[in-house]
């Protein structure tokens, strides 16, 4: 009887390190993450530093002949640049290695195909395979002979090459009118969500900091939780009480990571669910304390952010995995109106994130103290709605209330 499994695909990784400054080591370990977490295992890696990445095989002629036998020597089946390559230098590398080579973006999107769950996840990672695929069509000779036969098909024909691209980019535009309908559902839930007056919160930062165990932990949302990156890929929404009778939205976002290939619109793909932060009214900002490359993270999640628009709001940054953590010095964020440490494990310092969420909402409102006549009584239930009741008392001309409500509702009431 034999036993049939899948086998893991052993991989070589490749980095180029133009500048003395750069964190290739460090990018190299979370491309190892990267990898195993499409389900590959690292047998070897190679740096080269050189002026500029090679234009026509990434790597110099002497570094490729080492990856060559590093190739042979450790039985590896396939290599993964940490640079995203351009169509010439895969074709390149693929015929002097004679195996299977990836780029950090092909990786990306494979992860993010097998994380997606929901319809729109599908469509925005199909769309972003698509468009990544689009820019690397390089035909080969023997696939450039005329399709089909007999009459209407003689002449120069159509080209498999020139096919391909027009299959993908007639997919392309399907995929866009399904994004474009699953936007505007998105848009209808974020105008009810105006109109109850309920604030939001994004919940962002890199990817595998702990924010789906925060969503978890303190609305028992039952996202999946994984230590591993892009574990969610999804946005998960869910309501948060707070004291004094508040209510918040909090919402789950995608994780960032370094080398984003903006430019082919991977985040223009996945705009829907990153626009979750650009219309919150306040940024939950969770940073992986215990990781060594904390401050490079926290400056890839503010970079990305400016990219997509968001300015403007609230933050509070959230130096997550105390539980984690030997040295227990005050960790600071300059860009953040507040800091906290927490651990959404364990539940340290969660208490005091909901009294600080209290009183960020409470900053918007405004206090009152008023006697409501009884004709009148429909302005309370307008105050018991949207706004904050420290004190109700029955009396006989009329209603006493004590209460924090929004600006929008002070004006109506």
């Amino acid at each position: 009887m034999y036993e049939m499994g899948e086998q893991l695909e052993r991989v070589i990784l490749a980095g180029v390190q133009t500048y003395e400054s750069d964190d290739t080591v460090q990018s190299l370990y979370e491309l190892r993450e990267l990898a195993e977490t499409a389900g590959a295992v690292t047998v070897g890696t190679i740096m080269q530093s050189r002026e500029t990445i090679h234009p026509a095989t990434y790597l110099g002629k002497g570094k490729l002949e080492e990856l060559k036998e590093l190739l042979y020597d450790l039985d590896a089946t396939g290599v993964i640049c940490d640079d995203e390559l351009s169509p010439a230098q895969l074709n390149n590398l693929e015929q002097e290695l004679e195996c299977k080579v990836m780029d950090r973006t092909m990786v990306i999107l494979d992860i993010f195909a097998q994380r997606a769950k929901t319809s729109e996840g599908k469509i925005q990672v199909e769309l972003a395979q698509l468009k990544y695929r689009a820019a690397r069509l390089v035909g080969m000779r023997a696939s450039l002979s005329r399709l089909g036969g007999g009459i209407g098909t003689r002449g120069p024909g159509e080209k498999k090459l020139e096919m391909d691209r027009r299959l993908i980019h007639s997919r392309i535009g399907q995929l866009k009118e399904q994004l474009e309908q699953v936007q505007k559902h998105r848009e209808l839930i974020r105008s009810q969500r105006d109109k109850s007056r309920v604030k939001v919160a994004a919940i962002v930062g890199y990817t595998n900091a702990g924010k789906s165990t925060l969503l978890n932990t303190m609305t028992q949302a039952g996202v999946l939780e994984e230590n591993q990156l892009f574990a969610t890929l999804d946005p998960t929404t869910r309501a948060l009480d707070l004291p004094g009778k508040q209510q918040i939205l909090l919402t789950d976002t995608v994780g960032f990571i370094r080398k984003l290939p903006h430019h082919l619109n991977l985040i223009e793909a996945f705009k829907s669910t990153l626009e979750e932060a650009k219309y919150a009214d306040m940024i939950l900002h969770v940073v992986d304390a215990s990781n060594p490359q904390m401050d490079e993270h926290m400056q890839v999640v503010y970079d990305t952010l400016r990219q997509l628009g968001v300015s403007d709001k609230k933050m509070i940054t959230l130096f997550n995995k105390q539980d984690l953590c030997t040295d227990k010095e005050q960790l600071r964020d300059f860009q953040a109106d507040h800091v906290l440490q927490i651990s959404a494990k364990n539940g340290q310092g969660l208490e005091e994130l909901k009294e600080l969420l209290a009183d960020v909402l409470r900053e918007g409102q405004i206090y009152i103290e008023r006697l409501v006549p009884y004709d009148q009584a429909g302005s309370i239930a307008r105050i018991r709605k949207y706004g904050q009741v420290v004190q109700e008392e029955f009396l006989a001309e009329g209603i006493s209330v004590k209460a924090y409500v929004p600006m929008e509702v002070y004006s109506q009431i």
